[in-house]
């Protein structure tokens, strides 16, 4: 048996033990192992490959996790979680509420602002998604909203999260293709606006369709005024981030603490005390060690691969079909879609990006080709970031599409009135949405490109 047949074995056994319900870190880390102990015995025999197989397989999470980029994921979740247990949010809500109330759908509108602006200290959809739950839904309903689009904005909205930074699945992307932290999270910003554009003009559209979301009205310039110290704390750490990555006088990692320490201070200034701030450091240690587990499972995989030869083999095939590179591609982030109704965003990355993205490269020219000379009109290094930002926003697509829908589940699970079935329904209009975001993405990958090009 070849390293190559062991490859192919070991996938389709990590595929189905992950199909029976074993958490994917678990599963990698199982698989990669055997498959390592495997090719090793192979070549040396099984007592000496059994104990080189295990020696790799346990040196491979400490040589891989002590690297410096690792270092931005605990200070951007703790951002998130300081915001939501000092109640940020509810005070974002209110203070797009009465600026864009007055619009066809406003409230709506008014969400997806507010969400965005969440995301950008957050950076986790789900919790996203949980939070505006339990602050937006209800408001929206008392003024006339139905359930389905109450509900279905929420959980679309949250879904930004994963591209405006500070996005940690944008982190792990990076981690993964070995690219620049601070260039991936900089051309998210403006894909991130992008969509949230198409969400809002999808909502207008449907308010003056159906006349089913009213507008409110009857805040005053003094009430208005009045909610913009609220936001005050989440403009501040949207700029720190985006200028600390822009002007690079700070990394990724610093600009995240710095982050976490103005909404710490504002925080307490805002009447959080130790028991929130106890929780806050709590979901953050619980969040981290979760990530990382899954990555250093899945790093024993990915060089389990390595040996395997799976990646290469993948890239030959790909770049021997007689077909468009564009074809190709679509197919690729078709394939994502599918994959992402079955998968979360995390684990459905990491599996995948090892063999599909030196794939990808491979088609556009290889990692050092020029902009003239590749596929795509793209260089090497700002072909990785838009693919990055592509696979991001599919993974976004994925949390709400159903089976899986993750955000459309816990939106439901906070509000019992409102069943899983009807906030799929709902959100139909926002999978329109984002599949003409990713078709505007895949026509002009400036709007990616374009700040990560000028740092």
């Amino acid at each position: 048996m070849t390293p190559f047949e062991i490859g192919l074995i070991m996938t389709g056994l990590l595929l189905v033990l992950v199909v029976l319900g074993m958490r994917v870190a678990f599963a990698a880390a199982l698989v990669g192992t055997l498959g390592l102990i495997a090719i090793f015995s192979m070549r040396m025999g099984f007592e000496r490959g059994f104990v080189a197989a295990l020696k790799m397989a346990g040196t491979i999470p400490h040589s891989k996790s002590v690297t410096y980029s690792l270092s931005v994921l605990p200070t951007f979740i703790l951002i998130g979680f300081l915001a939501f247990y000092a109640g940020f949010t509810r005070q974002l809500f209110e203070a797009a509420k009465r600026w864009l109330g007055w619009l066809p759908g406003g409230m709506a509108v008014g969400t997806v602002f507010a969400t965005a602006g969440f995301a950008a200290v957050s950076g986790a959809s789900v919790a996203t998604a949980a939070v505006f739950a339990r602050v937006a839904i209800p408001e929206m309903l008392q003024v006339g909203y139905s359930k389905r689009l109450s509900a279905a904005v929420v959980a679309a909205g949250g879904t930004l999260a994963s591209l405006i930074p500070p996005s940690a699945i944008l982190v792990i992307y990076a981690i993964l293709v070995e690219q620049s932290v601070a260039k991936l999270l900089l051309a998210g910003f403006l894909p991130g606006i992008f969509s949230a554009v198409v969400y809002i003009a999808i909502i207008i559209g449907m308010a003056m369709w159906k006349g089913d979301a009213p507008p409110v009205r009857g805040f005053t310039w003094g009430q208005r005024l009045a909610s913009v110290p609220g936001t005050l704390p989440i403009i501040a750490v949207v700029a720190i981030i985006f200028c600390s990555l822009y002007f690079g006088f700070a990394t990724p990692t610093e600009a995240g603490a710095l982050g976490a320490f103005v909404v710490l201070i504002s925080a307490f200034v805002n009447g959080m005390r130790g028991k929130q701030l106890w929780q806050a450091l709590h979901e953050t240690a619980k969040l981290t060690v979760m990530i990382f587990t899954l990555i250093w499972g899945v790093l024993v995989y990915v060089r389990f691969l390595g040996f395997a030869g799976l990646p290469q083999a993948f890239e030959e095939f790909i770049v021997s079909l007689h077909f468009s590179p564009w074809l190709i591609l679509i197919v690729i982030l078709c394939a994502y879609a599918v994959l992402g109704m079955f998968m979360d965003a995390i684990g459905m990355l990491i599996l995948t990006l090892p063999v599909v993205y030196p794939a990808v490269m491979a088609l556009n020219g290889g990692e050092t080709v020029s902009a003239a000379d590749s596929a795509f009109g793209l260089s090497g290094e700002m072909c990785a970031i838009w693919f990055g930002i592509l696979v991001v926003k599919m993974a976004e697509l994925c949390l709400i599409t159903p089976p899986i829908g993750l955000n459309c589940f816990v939106v439901a699970g906070v509000r019992d009135d409102i069943p899983v079935q009807e906030v799929f329904r709902g959100c139909a209009p926002f999978f329109v949405a984002d599949i003409l975001t990713i078709g505007g993405l895949v026509a002009f990958p400036a709007i990616v490109t374009f700040l990560p090009s000028i740092m």
